[in-house]
């Protein structure tokens, strides 16, 4: 570690962390291609600003719940490196122990409820905990992240209704990476999502998810309006996903030049070039040692095996 690790910038703080996220996840994909990685593999590679904008002014009490396609969001949140990286490799060091993977990842002792294989599963659990927030009387908010797919489930309408009703501190973030699986959005989500709330008296945002600064301004106002009593916002951030629906997916479903135009809008490439030279060269050497050496940590533990699979399943027998 450096004192360049925690950059007082936020600018360059923020690009930072969608420097290590994308490198996390670049190294992962390595390690996936050479059988490294157990179970299934969803990156996030993209869609870095998103996580990076919302999770930059939040507090370690804030708390966050995440989708199957959620590394980034765990590492803007505050997850380590070395043990998110020993997770995804199946390690006995990771954070479940080497048994959730991918899509079960929880820290919460940083406010980390949990990434979630169902889609849309962390909206309801995300409500319940801003009405925790709520009922112990604390100034912290809940974070929900969830694609646009989860927008046409029943439970992001009760969520709605229920977090107007009560008026909870709850921040609905729609990462919309444009692809429900293999299908276009245009072919499953009816309408606009950042006017979904209108009918239940929540506010609604459309802004740009590749642009970090704009992400943070907008979650920053939601944040803030939650904080003092003012209710959800519904926040729809437009990014676009450069790989297929999982690790090894060919993507078909789009063309190359579909893929190519995405990626010109690389959140990185735009966060960088309103830095100085010197922060950015710094923020990414900083962030390629730390994986490097969460790599490292992960590789040299060991692998889980049998013997933890059925730990932390039952409380303890008392007399």
């Amino acid at each position: 570690m450096t004192d360049f690790d925690h950059p007082h910038d936020p600018a360059v703080a923020r690009y930072r962390t969608m420097r290590l996220s994308r490198r996390f996840e670049e190294t992962v994909h390595e390690q996936f291609d050479a059988g490294n990685v157990p179970g299934p593999l969803h990156l996030s590679i993209g869609q870095e600003a998103v996580a990076a904008g919302v999770c930059s002014d939040l507090r370690t009490t804030d708390v966050v719940t995440s989708t199957h396609r959620g590394h980034h969001h765990c590492l803007a949140k505050g997850a380590a490196p070395d043990r998110m990286m020993a997770e995804l490799l199946g390690r006995t060091a990771g954070y479940s122990r080497g048994r959730g993977g991918s899509m079960h990842v929880a820290v919460p002792s940083i406010g980390l409820l949990g990434t979630n294989g169902i889609v849309g599963g962390g909206i309801p659990i995300a409500t319940g905990a801003a009405y925790g927030i709520q009922v112990q009387q604390r100034d912290d908010v809940a974070i929900c992240f969830f694609g646009e797919g989860a927008a046409a489930t029943g439970g992001f309408g009760e969520a709605l209704n229920m977090a107007s009703l009560w008026r909870l501190p709850l921040v609905f973030v729609c990462e919309n990476n444009q692809y429900v699986e293999m299908t276009p959005q245009s072919l499953h989500v009816a309408g606009q999502i950042w006017r979904r709330g209108e009918g239940y008296d929540v506010p609604g945002v459309r802004i740009d998810g590749n642009d970090v600064d704009e992400v943070a301004a907008a979650a920053a106002e939601a944040v803030r309006r939650a904080r003092e009593g003012g209710g959800p916002t519904l926040i729809e951030a437009v990014t676009f996903r450069w790989f297929g629906h999982y690790a090894g997916d060919k993507a078909a479903f789009r063309s190359e030049e579909e893929v190519e135009a995405g990626r010109a809008g690389d959140p990185l490439v735009v966060a960088r070039a309103r830095l100085a030279e010197a922060d950015a060269g710094a923020a990414d050497a900083s962030a390629e040692a730390e994986i490097q050496a969460a790599l490292a940590f992960a590789l040299a533990t060991p692998i889980t095996g049998p013997d933890v699979l059925a730990l932390d399943h039952y409380s303890p027998v008392t007399a």
